[in-house]
């Protein structure tokens, strides 16, 4: 299966997709840093992107359903096992790591719900590109983000609602409508693109990744604009918070796979998806309806996120695997196999 955002490569091309893959995930923290200081500087010049967070964000979920094909879905049906387990520790293992975070921080109201509201939001298709390069397993990490991002309608406003009610009004059904719109309506057209138009999507395929980039910079921007003065003010408890979330959120995930039994590169996987949020998805919810000081907290995560997950990346990737374990390597092994058996059964028939 391709690697998402970089369709349709393979063998000889794989080191093409590969180098582009690297250069994405070094420049995507760099350049939501840039919007994030940008912003935080000079708010007035990104204020008016405001107005658009919703269509910037539906950019970059209809970019991620142009990377899904029906196999990532039906991967679910063929090795239930792990994609359930990621599944269910993104949504109950998160939620619980913001709720924690929030409660035992003296945190203002507000931040307490943007950390929890970064806890219960799906992966996103950063964290395929992220998985890749520390040589996880890609397919599943997109069939745990494709499954989980189905799912956001219903568990992100529910879950957001019982962990975050108490601290302010929680307009579940509001949320789950907007969710609807931004993220389910794109993906689901994007996915029938490429499921009934290939040839066409893979045409703009390669490019999609750096539209959704630009989308997400743009989310990151315009959320740090409204709410610079609160950033100012946050200080460091509120860095510590998400840095603190972020962490633990990495190390349950890959912890959980262990426990239950999972593979090397599923762990490094299932790491990656459970720590590595959504947090733009959470940033727009928290504007439209909870207010700049709760988006605050979300732009801080969305930028913060790509640059954990570019280092855990790098650095699982130069770690490698104990001999034997390599993903990639028997992969490549097999495929020798393959082409050999090929060519004894052409020279005997000949």
């Amino acid at each position: 299966m391709a690697t998402p955002g970089f369709p349709g490569l393979a063998g000889s091309q794989m080191s093409k997709e590969e180098k582009s893959a690297r250069i994405a995930v070094m420049i995507f923290p760099f350049i939501m840093l840039s919007a994030f200081i940008g912003a935080f500087f000079s708010p007035a010049t990104f204020v008016p992107l405001a107005g658009y967070l919703t269509p910037l964000l539906a950019v970059t979920m209809f970019g991620m359903g142009m990377t899904l094909t029906v196999p990532d879905f039906t991967m679910i049906a063929r090795h239930p096992k792990p994609v359930i387990v990621g599944v269910a520790a993104q949504y109950l293992v998160m939620p619980l790591v913001g709720w924690t975070v929030a409660h035992i921080l003296p945190l203002p109201a507000p931040v307490a719900v943007g950390i929890i509201l970064v806890g219960c939001v799906p992966g996103g298709t950063t964290s395929n590109v992220v998985t890749f390069l520390a040589k996880g397993n890609t397919a599943l990490s997109v069939s745990m983000t494709a499954f989980s991002t189905m799912l956001a309608p219903i568990v992100t406003p529910l879950l957001t609602l019982l962990l975050a009610g108490t601290y302010m009004p929680i307009n579940a059904q509001a949320m789950a409508i907007q969710i609807v719109k931004i993220v389910l309506l794109p993906v689901g057209l994007g996915l029938a693109l490429n499921v009934f138009f290939n040839s066409l999507t893979s045409k703009v395929q390669p490019i999609m990744p750096w539209v959704s980039v630009v989308a997400i910079a743009g989310v990151v921007a315009a959320v740090v604009a409204k709410s610079a003065p609160l950033i100012e003010t946050a200080g460091f408890l509120t860095f510590f918070a998400i840095a603190l979330e972020n962490a633990v959120g990495y190390s349950l995930g890959y912890a959980v796979a262990r426990a239950v039994g999972l593979t090397r590169a599923d762990r490094r996987t299932l790491s990656i998806e459970v720590g590595l949020q959504n947090a733009g998805l959470g940033s727009t919810l928290a504007m439209t309806h909870l207010g700049a000081a709760v988006a605050m907290p979300c732009a801080i995560a969305t930028f913060w996120h790509t640059m954990t997950g570019a280092g855990l990346a790098m650095y699982w990737r130069l770690r490698g695997y104990p001999l034997g374990e390599d993903p990639s390597l028997e992969a490549e092994l097999l495929s020798v196999t393959a082409s050999e058996s090929e060519d004894a059964v052409t020279a005997s028939a000949s």
